[in-house]
Protein backbone atom coordinates (compact mmCIF):
# COMPACT_ATOMS: atom_id res chain seq x y z
CA UNK A 1 0.00 0.00 0.00
CA UNK A 2 1.30 3.05 -1.15
CA UNK A 3 1.81 6.87 0.90
CA UNK A 4 -2.15 7.90 -0.74
CA UNK A 5 -3.66 4.63 0.29
CA UNK A 6 -2.58 5.27 3.73
CA UNK A 7 -3.50 8.85 3.88
CA UNK A 8 -7.17 7.88 2.53
CA UNK A 9 -7.35 5.44 5.14
CA UNK A 10 -6.77 8.30 7.78
CA UNK A 11 -9.22 10.39 5.78
CA UNK A 12 -11.71 8.14 5.68
CA UNK A 13 -11.47 6.52 9.49
CA UNK A 14 -11.38 10.79 10.65
CA UNK A 15 -14.16 11.13 8.44
CA UNK A 16 -16.29 7.81 10.05
CA UNK A 17 -15.10 9.19 13.71
CA UNK A 18 -15.62 12.45 13.72
CA UNK A 19 -17.95 13.55 10.71
CA UNK A 20 -20.58 11.61 11.35
CA UNK A 21 -23.67 10.29 12.94
CA UNK A 22 -24.67 7.37 11.46
CA UNK A 23 -25.94 4.40 13.88
CA UNK A 24 -25.49 0.84 12.94
CA UNK A 25 -26.71 -2.06 14.84
CA UNK A 26 -23.97 -4.10 16.22
CA UNK A 27 -21.51 -1.90 14.35
CA UNK A 28 -20.07 0.62 16.11
CA UNK A 29 -18.25 3.25 13.36
CA UNK A 30 -16.42 5.26 16.01
CA UNK A 31 -14.11 2.10 16.20
CA UNK A 32 -14.13 1.10 12.50
CA UNK A 33 -13.18 4.75 12.04
CA UNK A 34 -10.17 4.60 14.56
CA UNK A 35 -9.05 1.21 13.44
CA UNK A 36 -8.79 3.31 9.94
CA UNK A 37 -6.49 5.75 11.12
CA UNK A 38 -4.31 3.33 13.00
CA UNK A 39 -4.03 1.28 9.78
CA UNK A 40 -3.10 4.56 7.97
CA UNK A 41 -0.60 5.27 10.62
CA UNK A 42 1.38 2.48 10.89
CA UNK A 43 1.12 2.08 7.22
CA UNK A 44 2.40 5.63 6.56
CA UNK A 45 5.62 4.51 9.62
CA UNK A 46 6.13 1.24 7.62
CA UNK A 47 6.15 3.22 4.25
CA UNK A 48 8.63 6.19 5.52
CA UNK A 49 10.88 3.19 6.82
CA UNK A 50 11.17 1.70 4.03
CA UNK A 51 11.37 4.87 1.81
CA UNK A 52 14.41 5.80 4.20
CA UNK A 53 16.22 2.81 3.19
CA UNK A 54 16.03 3.27 -0.03
CA UNK A 55 17.65 6.54 -0.44
CA UNK A 56 20.51 5.24 1.48
CA UNK A 57 23.16 7.40 -0.59
CA UNK A 58 26.31 4.87 -1.11
CA UNK A 59 29.63 6.82 -2.00
CA UNK A 60 30.85 6.17 -5.11
CA UNK A 61 33.87 4.27 -5.58
CA UNK A 62 37.04 6.27 -6.38
CA UNK A 63 38.09 5.72 -10.16
CA UNK A 64 41.64 3.84 -10.67
CA UNK A 65 43.93 6.90 -11.69
CA UNK A 66 46.62 5.80 -14.47
CA UNK A 67 49.70 7.66 -14.72
CA UNK A 68 50.71 7.81 -19.05
CA UNK A 69 53.58 10.28 -19.03
CA UNK A 70 56.96 8.80 -18.16
CA UNK A 71 58.28 10.03 -15.17
CA UNK A 72 61.92 11.00 -16.87
CA UNK A 73 60.01 13.52 -19.46
CA UNK A 74 59.91 11.19 -22.29
CA UNK A 75 57.26 11.43 -24.58
CA UNK A 76 56.91 7.98 -25.99
CA UNK A 77 58.09 9.29 -29.39
CA UNK A 78 62.07 7.82 -29.17
CA UNK A 79 64.43 9.56 -28.43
Amino acid sequence: MGLGGCLLLIAGGAILTFATDWEASGFNLDVAGLIMMAVGLIGVAVYSSVLRRRRAVVPPVAPTVVETTDPYGHDGRGL
